[in-house]
């Protein structure tokens, strides 16, 4: 199909047929500005900035959906242009309190910058804030209704990317809002605690349950041995935070940070992802041997373990009973780690850094206590981490390499690419091919299941023994794939299911913003890290044979299932019923 022409402020731009205004600005470096607009999400056309005058037109167009026709002049620059979107923005700002000082945005708020960039220091409209009670109901997300700007990009996240619905529009006219069913807290209905509606969300109307002023409080006492494990997606994420473009790698500098904060021990989450994988991949040959309940669905996405729980309740049966990664580290800190340090497990404060919102949910499971304890104390996004290093006065990218500390801090190339979708599937294959065939696998780049297709399968023949195995990110891909089941159409083997697009990598809990484009880069570097390492593959951790030998006995031994595995149940869509 042949391209169209057009111009765009006089510069002639030439562009696939279907292509909006706005798309083709960004390709003649226009910026247009946009609240409403976000990459992952269709166009809704509801903030009304992105304006332009097209010649022959009496009315101005949203660029974000405008599509480009053959001779089209576009012009984005207009008084009529300018006022339009001035007014637009004024309106928009006199609904949303001015406390900029005091919101989690402060200074990544993007109705913030484009009021600087518009230069707004009045408002020609009486001030009328928009009502609504904060909603700390959630261990994960917060919601403030009165900063809403009514963009919906929390409503079709939550609907057409994650399937959930856990929030939509209330109301007509001027009065229209954002709310949950029947104005339930997020604890109350089946929200996945997912953190999805944050990533996309413009202003401070939604953010993460902080955990930053306990665990400076637990850094303060000295009685507290406090240790703080690090997920792999974190590494290739945080520097974006301190100004680095994503993708950046710093696993060393993040290390040299956390120890300067405070933290007694730094180790690596990558550690039991390796763990896990041992478990996983051993539950997955039992159930195949054995005749157990196929698919093996796993369990290390605390968002979409909470998705299953609550719509489909009946296939928990599938589900791998392996903790996440975070939580048998916290079992392992306050038992292995305990008994082998000589401190006593009711000093030990684990900490976690994630790039989820879910793990806070997670954290707080009354499962989760197999050592007797909390097994994780607090969790931290990789946001909540970069402002405690900022408040210290750190900077990230000057500082020197570092490295974790033993024996929780070892770690394979298979445990960091659990941060990528894809990654918990390519690790357990790596170890399963071994542990099947008894050969060496030449080539662990298994490509087959990489990629950031909603849904891609792969078929791996394991010494005659053929394995099939699906992965899926997002959890409307998640949706299609458990209606498969339930209607007896998957033959699948082994599921690796991330409830985020592009797994941890776009978690709810990292830098803003995230578009495919910038999960891609930190895809990129995830990989390049586990290419870099001499060990990649789980079964070959040291620190983890160690660990078997010393303390678990083998892999899915009574002892293991004790400290690193669980059960799920299932959920009421609505916590509290309405009649």
């Amino acid at each position: 199909m042949a391209n169209i022409n057009l111009t765009i402020d006089g510069i002639p731009v030439s562009v696939p047929q279907g292509t909006t205004v706005l798309e083709a600005a960004e390709k003649v470096n226009i910026k247009i500005p946009r609240l409403c607009y976000h990459p992952d999400l269709p166009p809704v056309s509801a903030c009304r900035l992105c304006v332009v005058d097209i010649k022959g037109d009496r009315l101005l167009r949203t660029a974000c959906s405008w599509k480009c026709q053959d001779g089209m002049e576009v012009s984005t620059r207009t008084p009529h242009v300018r006022d339009a979107r001035k007014m637009a923005l004024e309106l928009l700002l006199s609904r949303h309190p001015m406390l900029c000082t005091e919101c989690v945005r402060n200074g990544s708020c993007e109705l913030q910058e484009i009021a600087n960039q518009f230069g707004i220091r009045e408002i020609s409209f009486k001030y009328n804030e928009r009502k609504g009670d904060k909603d700390y109901s959630s261990a994960a997300v917060v919601r403030d209704p009165s900063k809403c700007i009514l963009c919906r990009r929390c409503v079709q996240t939550c609907e057409l990317v994650q399937s959930v619905s856990a929030i939509g529009m209330e109301g007509r006219g001027y009065d229209v809002w954002v709310d949950t069913p029947f104005n339930e807290g997020l604890n109350d209905i089946a929200c996945v605690a997912c953190g999805q509606c944050i990533d996309r969300c413009p202003v401070g109307a939604l953010y993460e349950n902080s955990h930053i002023n306990q665990v400076w409080v637990a850094l303060d006492d000295p009685k507290k041995h406090v240790i703080v494990q690090t997920a792999p997606a974190v590494r290739v994420a945080i520097g974006e935070e301190f100004g680095m473009p994503p993708g950046g790698l710093v696993t060393n500098q993040m290390v040299a940070a956390l120890r300067r904060i405070g933290f007694d021990k730094v180790f690596d989450t990558d550690f039991t992802a390796d763990l896990t994988i041992m478990e996983e991949g051993h539950e997955l040959l039992g159930r195949i041997k054995e005749g157990g309940t196929l698919p093996l669905l796993t369990s290390c996405s605390p968002g979409w373990v909470n998705f299953i729980e609550h719509f489909y309740p009946s296939l928990l049966p599938h589900v791998s009973s392996c903790k996440s990664p975070q939580q048998m580290f916290g079992a392992l800190a306050k038992t292995y780690y305990a008994e082998k340090e000589g401190i006593n497990p009711e000093d030990i404060y684990v900490v976690s850094i994630m790039p989820c919102t879910a793990k806070k949910q997670e954290a707080g499971r009354s499962e989760m206590s197999s050592s007797g304890y909390q097994d994780v104390d607090a969790v931290l996004t990789t946001r909540e981490a970069a402002v405690m290093m900022k408040q210290v006065g750190i900077e990230l990218p000057q500082l020197d390499d570092d490295e974790y500390d033993e024996p929780l801090g070892i770690s394979t190339g298979a445990g960091v690419i659990f941060g990528a979708t894809g990654g918990v599937m390519e690790a357990a294959l790596r170890t399963v091919y071994e542990v099947v065939t008894e050969k060496k696998l030449e080539n662990v780049d298994i490509k087959v299941v990489r990629g950031i297709q909603g849904i891609r399968e792969a078929e791996i023949d394991l010494n005659g023994t053929k394995v099939k195995a699906a992965v899926a990110h997002g959890l409307a891909n998640a949706r299609e794939l458990m209606d498969k089941i339930v209607k007896g159409e998957a033959d699948y083997h082994f599921i690796e299911i991330m409830a985020c697009p592009g797994g941890c990598l776009g978690g709810g809990g990292q830098p803003i913003p995230t578009s495919e484009e910038i999960r891609k880069k930190r895809a990129e570097a995830i990989y390049k890290a586990d290419k870099g390492l001499s060990m990649r593959k789980s079964h070959e951790n040291p620190a983890v044979l160690q660990l078997y030998k010393e303390f678990l006995g083998e892999p899915n031994s009574h002892k293991a299932h004790e400290l690193l595995h669980t059960h799920y149940k299932g959920k009421e869509i609505y916590k509290h019923k309405v009649a």
